[in-house]
């Protein structure tokens, strides 16, 4: 097994040693750690906990909440010095990793006592890709399933005589409420700002482009539909209407948006009921829409939105790793997703467990158009993933900013993220 890097303190790893560890009590009952990175879930998460216990009354769970960098930080000097929590949040972005070094428990025949083909007959492909390793082995749990769409100010669109934006709406759509918005109120119209997930990926494959091809293998910044897609988005900020990269390094879209300076901006369903509860005195003044489509794709339909999801995990070697075993594996049923989703915070995973999410919004009286989530499934790309991701990412989107700021052509910057995107892939398989 290779070593993952040192990167914090001895004290640290101390530190992990005695706090995140599971551990027996006087009483006889075996307490466990819970890691997440979301305060916003900690109570769906610590309600699945106590389901849990109310069955198993020797094993309690205490779900501890920590920042996402410091989440990472941790979770890496943990998995050093095999002091991992007993139970914890796997991502997308992180999966691959821990899973290559052998540091996370294989729950592919979790469920082969319960039911045959258990991950195949309740959670969609792209669940079930987002918690597989490189081998495609499982290695944790479905949570969650997401994907990304348009929020909206109505106010800005009532003031400008725009009508809301729908299923129908198209790129030039986007394009012209924007300008209208600008000219008549002096409000930012859409904001794009240099991301790949909640920026450019969506609209690649709206216009029947793709980052990765199917193996995973090779970038497609080369194909035409990328181009396209990549072509319409940074243009984008050619318009007035639109912040330059400058601005959002000290204001992010949703800052700029819930202070009521722009009109629209790209979310996810996980920010919903956040969203709600801090911004009170935006109640009714905004709504959400379908992803904008492409109106003139290079191949499909135009439409495209990405869809992500964590999963529960455990350590492969944890002293409590039978227990934590049986406990993610709770989790993973359609009893436990139920109730995680009935807080309104993420959407479960698990298929037919989506609908408490929904109600949760109507429960606390916020009107907006969360079923538009739902549909947008039927379209979702899975958030774009290979193990050496870890390497390409930054510099991709470092590529992109030299764009943004003049000092090469979009051109170049297409062939030197296909590049940088090959040339690490390749690396990676050839076990570099």
């Amino acid at each position: 097994m290779k070593k993952i890097p040192r990167i914090t303190a001895l004290v640290l790893a101390i530190t992990l040693l005695l706090s995140l560890s599971g551990c027996g009590a006087s009483d006889g009952k075996t307490r466990l750690k819970f890691q997440i990175w979301d305060v916003a879930q900690r109570d769906s998460m610590q309600a699945i906990c106590d389901a849990y216990t109310a069955k198993n009354p020797d094993v309690t769970i205490e779900v501890q909440v920590t920042s996402w960098n410091e989440y990472w930080t941790k979770l890496e000097a943990a998995a050093e010095s095999n002091t991992m929590p007993d139970i914890f949040w796997m991502h997308t972005n992180q999966i691959l990793y821990y899973s290559d070094f052998g540091m996370l428990a294989d729950v592919t025949e979790l469920y082969d006592d319960v039911e045959p083909n258990y991950y195949q007959n309740h959670f969609s492909e792209i669940s079930i890709g987002n918690a597989q390793g490189s081998d495609g082995r499982m290695y944790g749990v479905p949570k969650d399933k997401d994907n990304i769409f348009l929020i909206y100010n109505k106010e800005m669109f009532d003031a400008a005589g725009v009508a809301y934006p729908d299923e129908n709406w198209t790129w030039d759509d986007m394009v012209n409420a924007s300008q209208t918005i600008y000219d008549k109120t002096g409000k930012y119209g859409y904001m794009a700002y240099n991301d790949d997930q909640m920026g450019y990926w969506s609209f690649v494959y709206q216009a029947g482009g793709y980052i990765l091809n199917e193996d995973f293998t090779k970038a497609g910044f080369d194909q035409p539909g990328t181009k396209k897609g990549m072509e319409f988005y940074v243009g984008l900020q050619n318009y007035d209407w639109c912040p330059k990269q400058a601005y959002f390094a000290e204001t992010a879209p949703g800052t700029a948006f819930f202070s009521e300076v722009g009109s629209m901006y790209i979310e996810g369903n996980w920010e919903l009921m956040n969203k709600c509860i801090n911004f009170p005195n935006m109640d009714g003044k905004w709504d959400i829409a379908p992803m904008p489509k492409c109106p003139d794709p290079v191949s499909g339909d135009g439409r495209a939105t990405i869809s992500n999801g964590l999963c529960y995990s455990t350590a492969a070697h944890g002293k409590t790793r039978e227990i934590a075993l049986d406990v993610i594996k709770f989790f993973g049923t359609e009893e436990a997703q139920l109730l995680a989703s009935s807080y309104g915070a993420a959407i479960s995973a698990y298929n037919g467990t989506e609908q408490p999410y929904f109600d949760a919004f109507d429960k606390a009286g916020y009107d907006i158009n969360v079923e538009m989530v739902m549909d947008q499934f039927e379209y979702g790309v899975q958030n774009v993933n290979n193990s050496a991701k870890p390497k390409w990412k930054s510099p991709v989107l470092d590529e992109l900013n030299k764009v943004y700021n003049g000092q090469q052509s979009l051109d170049s910057a297409l062939a030197n993220m296909q590049k940088i995107v090959d040339t690490e892939t390749a690396k990676k398989l050839a076990g570099d």
